[in-house]
């Protein structure tokens, strides 16, 4: 064993409380936090009733409250046999998400188990998990309500359970191949062993951390134990319409990873647009003007339209460094271009390369959403320059006082 440490200890920015520095165990429990103060005593307590007879355990608590969940915690480990501690973030970066990868960067234990904290989770399945895992010799073992024997009981109403199960079918529809094999991607109860985690290549946002690492970090083998999910023990549930908008965000963000793909997102966006230009040159000609200064107006309206979409979910990560006044402006520069670039092109095609003109008109709309979609890319949104490597973080794990 290590020599004990008791108090707090600086690691960067964040505060972790610790009584004792431990040895790894079997499995590191993670578990993020935010305002959960009135369920970490039963969490703990059914923790203890189930999980250290059969697997050596530690538990980890990243946490973003703006309440006494903290001390609640510190509290409470005095009475568990197994390890805890508090990791408390003053500025929750990436949410849950976030939350859970910072967890897993302090993780000291082959598997790690990611749960969350109102005991809609069964704690007395966590070794089931880490078990299943062993024996098929898998990467990520998910907790599924969707197999037999699980159950989504614990989701109320029906407008919840509408709700899962429409981003489940829309998230596997997107990514059939990394997630077969995964019947509930939607969960946030899983086991994954600690060599397959690169928290580096990660970027969290928001509350679904499974998709996250299925997608990025790939893992080969997946295997699935049924759970029944249940009525949360205290507090309320953090499962908003603002969380549901990141969770679309972050769809997209990993839907569109690699050029070609952002490419078809810009086109399929640039498409809505004729929406709000056809209603807007309706409007604006019933009431009197003249066409083609109406259709320059509605033009105005579709590429609003466009630029709101492309911000929140195509180029929503490189926003950053220019101020969105600055962003706007080039955007509606380059569309307005569009027109004044694809006349002459039309042109060039009729009358040197000899092309009728709705092929020359086809081949002009595809040069120049190619060429919209690269200055889009190049001169609006700019990918951030490359940080350097954040600082190698000591061995973070804690453990309760024995």
């Amino acid at each position: 064993m290590t020599t004990p440490r008791t108090g707090a200890e600086e690691l960067g920015d964040p505060e972790l409380s610790a009584a004792q520095v431990v040895e790894p165990g079997a499995v590191t429990i993670v578990v993020p936090t935010y305002n959960e103060s009135g369920n970490i005593r039963e969490l703990l307590r059914r923790l203890t009733d189930s999980v250290p007879s059969r697997l050596p355990c530690e538990v980890l608590f990243v946490d973003d409250s703006t309440d006494d969940t903290p001390d609640v915690i510190r509290s409470a480990a005095q009475d568990c046999p197994f390890p805890v501690g508090v990791l408390h973030r003053d500025t929750p970066d990436g949410g849950l998400g976030g939350a859970v990868v910072e967890g897993m960067r302090r993780a000291g234990s082959d598997w790690i188990v990611v749960m969350d904290a109102d005991l809609q989770h069964p704690p007395a399945l966590v070794p089931d998990l880490v078990a299943a895992g062993e024996r098929a010799g898998a990467d990520l073992v998910v907790a599924s309500r969707y197999i037999s024997g699980g159950s989504r009981e614990g989701l109320a109403g029906g407008y919840r359970v509408a709700v899962s199960r429409g981003a489940t079918w829309l998230t596997k529809a997107l990514f059939p191949r990394r997630l077969h094999g995964v019947s509930d991607p939607m969960s946030g109860f899983f086991a994954i062993r600690r060599s397959v985690v690169r928290a580096d290549a990660l970027k969290p946002l928001g509350y679904k951390i499974l998709l996250e690492l299925a997608v990025r970090c790939r893992p080969e083998t997946v295997a699935e134990v049924p759970f029944v999910f249940q009525d949360r023990f205290a507090g309320e549930s953090k499962s908003t319409a603002k969380e549901g908008m990141r969770f679309l965000g972050h769809l997209t963000g990993l839907r569109t990873a690699s050029a070609m793909a952002r490419m078809v997102a810009f086109g399929l966006i640039g498409l809505t647009g004729f929406v709000p230009n056809l209603l807007a040159l309706h409007l604006l000609t019933g009431a009197g003007m003249h066409y083609l200064p109406a259709e320059i107006v509605a033009n105005q309206f579709g590429v609003a339209w466009n630029f709101l979409l492309i911000e929140m979910l195509l180029f929503r990560d490189r926003r950053r460094h220019r101020h969105w006044a600055d962003r706007a402006g080039r955007f509606a520069l380059l569309a307005n271009a569009d027109l004044l670039l694809r006349i002459p092109l039309i042109a060039l095609f009729v009358s040197w390369l000899d092309m009728a003109v709705l092929p020359a008109t086809a081949l002009a709309l595809l040069t120049t959403f190619v060429v919209r979609f690269a200055a889009t890319e190049a001169l609006v949104y700019l990918p951030r320059a490359k940080s350097a490597p954040p600082a190698a973080l000591p061995d973070a794990r804690v453990g309760s006082s024995s």
